[in-house]
């Protein structure tokens, strides 16, 4: 029997390596929703070529338009947080892949937990903002959270079977972005047409800029200390340039287990997806006849603040790792309005760690309320000035 998939964040980056899977694995896999927030041409065609019978547009102008110009004949068509709540909770859906950026993606994730389905997970601002009403869900519903992100499908891989009283470290890998080499004073200069140019990943552009900053990799820990239960002081970053390792696990025992996969996104992607079965991959990977170098160092948290940043806040706890991601949020933009220089994005940050008290949050609302009292505050922090464009 197929199982059934619901995919948000259809026409992103993830959305279109999921599609990969699917195509790859049409006899075991059927998408039954699809969602996107604005581009319902590209997500016209989604439905039309896995004739899917769900849509929502989170965006109400883009509903509107797609609804006026005739899109989506053979579908249900919804719209806000209710259409993706309904399309969270269809009873014929087995998996929620969740890859919808920004905070849009905690209401519906929470929705499908509560209705006993499984999530697989991208979106890195459920757990980091919502990670503890998150986990709840899927304990109290006894379902399912599975990562998609590379690292932490790969650590989830390595500690299945595995006790957590056996585990010693958790260690995300980083590629250490675009400018892993540079020194502080060159990164000064950079412009974000440059910091979009990741060496080894596809990304959207806002992944690629914090992958950047390594800001990315700092997420990536508050993730982790979520999804499997790790705290702070047994979490760790190693920089992986060529990004063939993807996560380590040590043991007490001294023993460590590594997962290595080329670096694609349909790999982790169909893990979560085919879990807990496993089939061809959609690309084929590592020929180790030719050989291959395995490079592995700490990262420099001197010239990469960001992540030293978001390792703080994480150990602070409460709403820390909440205003770590909405100061980084309006710091990337604006250094990609070229506002302020590359190196001005941790220092806005760090502002904000340091201006808003720390507190535990109450409810989803409250935090949702705090989330948006700190994109105003690291707002107030953007000092425009000259920066290279080119």
């Amino acid at each position: 029997m197929s199982k059934r998939i619901v995919l948000f964040g259809a026409t992103g980056s993830i959305g279109e390596s999921t599609l990969k899977v699917l195509r790859k694995h049409p006899d075991r896999l059927e998408l039954v929703g699809v969602a996107s927030n604005t581009r319902y041409t590209e997500l016209s065609a989604i439905a039309e070529e896995f004739k899917v019978p769900q849509v929502c547009l989170f965006d109400e102008h883009a509903y509107t338009q797609a609804k006026t110009e005739g899109y989506f004949p053979q579908a249900t068509l919804s719209q806000g947080f209710e259409g993706l709540e309904a399309l969270a909770t269809l009873p014929e859906a087995d998996l929620v892949v969740m890859a919808m950026d920004g905070t849009n993606g905690i209401r519906p994730t929470l929705a499908a937990l509560n209705a006993g389905k499984e999530v697989a997970l991208a979106s890195k601002e459920v757990l980091v903002l919502a990670g503890e009403f998150v986990m709840e869900a899927a304990r109290k519903n006894n379902t399912k959270l599975l990562p998609l992100d590379s690292e932490h499908n790969a650590i989830f891989q390595c500690l299945e079977g595995h006790p957590t009283q056996q585990v010693d470290k958790v260690i995300l890998t980083a590629s250490g972005g675009p400018f892993r080499d540079y020194t502080w004073e060159q990164m000064h200069s950079v412009t974000p047409q440059q910091a979009l140019k990741h060496p080894n990943w596809d990304m959207g552009p806002k992944n690629t800029l914090d992958s950047a900053t390594m800001a990315n990799k700092g997420l990536e820990l508050i993730e982790a200390h979520w999804l499997f239960g790790t705290p702070a002081n047994k979490l760790e970053v190693l920089v992986n340039p060529t990004s063939a390792v993807h996560g380590l696990v040590t043991f007490v025992d001294g023993s460590i287990l590594a997962h290595l996969s080329p670096a694609s996104m349909t790999f982790p992607i169909q893990n979560s997806l085919l879990y807990p079965d496993r089939a061809a991959s959609v690309y084929p990977t590592f020929d180790f006849s030719q050989g291959m170098s395995i490079e592995l160092y700490p990262p420099d948290l001197t010239r990469f603040p960001c992540l030293k940043l978001a390792m703080e806040a994480l150990e602070a706890g409460g709403i820390a790792p909440t205003l770590f991601n909405a100061a980084n949020e309006v710091a990337v933009k604006a250094f990609v309005d070229t506002n302020i220089a590359f190196t001005d994005i941790p220092k806005i940050i760090e502002k904000t760690l340091d201006t808003m008290p720390n507190s535990d949050p109450s409810s989803i609302e409250a935090l949702l309320e705090i989330n948006q009292e700190a994109l105003a505050l690291a707002s107030t922090f953007i000092t425009p000035t000259p920066i290279p464009t080119a």
